[in-house]
Parts: structure tokens; sequence; C-alpha cells
């Protein structure tokens, strides 16, 4: 589809079904219940409404709109198709409130549409990283707020720093995918998500927390590489 924003798809309601019929189906309309293409006709008719096809293999109606994350939702196509464009195409992503000011829709709906959009752009699975040669880069955050900002009563003293928050853990293979989650060990993350004979470049803090000799708040500077598992070297850098 073009970046151009005026194209009829992102405001007309036709014009949007045609192009998606288009997308998914380029050489006819296929059952998404069955499967089935020579069986499928299309429905007329006032009651049903434009877009309607009927198999009848296994009695069923369906849109373009079934197996799809547009459906099962009220809102129109146009709309969705926009804020799809929108979403995939924005460089730091988009908020809610964003998507309800420029589509002209309630809050609610535009919350709807981007944790549909976002679920349906997560990758199916992520296996483990790196391997023979391969560079996987690791860091990680905390996430919990700071004490100061918290309910005096809900406040704990000693929580300085990671402290009482909970441990995110990031992986990226250099040219290659991604991973991240909360992790309680690096050195037990970095085993179960690195392939082995793999290179794993870490920020100094955390390559020291996964030789384990993190001392209090002082940081004992580890060596500029050592070995893991299966032959999976760890080496500091500056990130």
């Amino acid at each position: 589809m073009s970046c151009d924003l005026t194209n009829p798809a992102f405001t007309d309601e036709n014009a949007a079904r045609d192009f998606l019929e288009a997308s998914r189906w380029p050489d006819g309309a296929v059952c998404p219940h069955c499967g089935q293409m020579d069986t499928v006709k299309p429905l007329g008719g006032k009651s049903m409404g434009p877009g309607w096809y009927f198999c009848s293999d296994c009695r069923e109606k369906f849109t373009v709109r079934v197996g799809t994350l547009y459906e099962r939702s009220h809102i129109p196509l146009h709309k969705w198709l926009l804020a799809t464009h929108l979403i995939v195409s924005s460089k730091k992503g988009m908020s809610a409130l964003q998507l309800q000011r420029m589509l002209g829709i309630t809050y609610k709906s535009a919350w709807f549409m981007c944790h549909r959009i976002r679920a349906a752009m997560a990758p199916k699975a992520r296996g483990p990283l790196g391997g023979e040669g391969k560079i996987v880069e690791a860091d990680e955050t905390y996430i919990g707020g700071k004490e100061t900002n918290k309910h005096v009563s809900k406040r704990k003293k000693g929580n300085l720093g990671g402290k009482g928050k909970s441990v995110v853990f990031a992986l990226t293979e250099r040219g290659g995918s991604w991973l991240a989650m909360g992790a309680n060990s690096p050195l037990q993350f970095l085993l179960a998500y690195v392939l082995p004979h793999g290179i794993i470049e870490l920020p100094v803090a955390v390559l020291s927390a996964a030789m384990g000799i993190r001392i209090g708040v002082a940081l004992m500077s580890p060596p500029k590489g050592f070995t893991v598992g299966q032959n999976i070297t760890c080496r500091s850098c500056i990130l």
C-alpha cells in the first residue's frame, strides 16, 4: 500500500474492503473455515450488506475480516486499515490518545485497536539466539519505580537501586532477532537463550553479575572475557 494517507482505502469502506480482498485473496475468495475456493459464492441482498460470502461446502457465511485482526469488530474497516498503517509506519509508536484524535473515535476503541494491532505484530515464538560466530548483545533494566514516588505506606526502607524491583533482561542478535523477559539469574538466562559457540557482549555491570562477583554496592571489574556453558564466550563492552 502506498504511504499516501489520501488513499481511498483509508477513507472509503468499499475501497478498504476491495483492497483487503485483493491483498488476501488475489485468486478469488477462499473460505476461512474450510479452505475451499470453488464452493464460495458472494451473497446478495440488502439484509446482508456488501462483502458477504457463502461456502456451500461447510455452510458458513463470512467476510474478508474473518480470520484477521479486524474480525468481530464494529469499527469500520477503513479506520482499521488507517490505524494499522499509522502504527506500523510510526518510528516511535503511537499512543491510543493520538489514534483517537486522528481517527475521530472514542479512547476505548482506540485502546482496543492498538492492543489488537500490536498483538498481531508479535512473533509467534522466540527461540534461542546466537550460535557459531554470531554476536549477541545483552543488557538489563529494573522496573518498579522509585521509592520516593510511592505512597508512604508502601515505601520500604533499604530498597535502593535495583533492590525490590523486577529485573528484565534483553538479548539482541546483531542482524537478527531479539528477546526480552524477566529473569532472576543473568547466568541462567544467558545459558537458556544463547546457542552454543556464540559470543555475548554485556556491559561491565551485567557481566559482573553473571560471574557472581557483585558485592553489596561495590562492583569488581571482571576479566575481558570468560566462557560459560557450552563454549559461550562472554566479553564486556560499553553500550
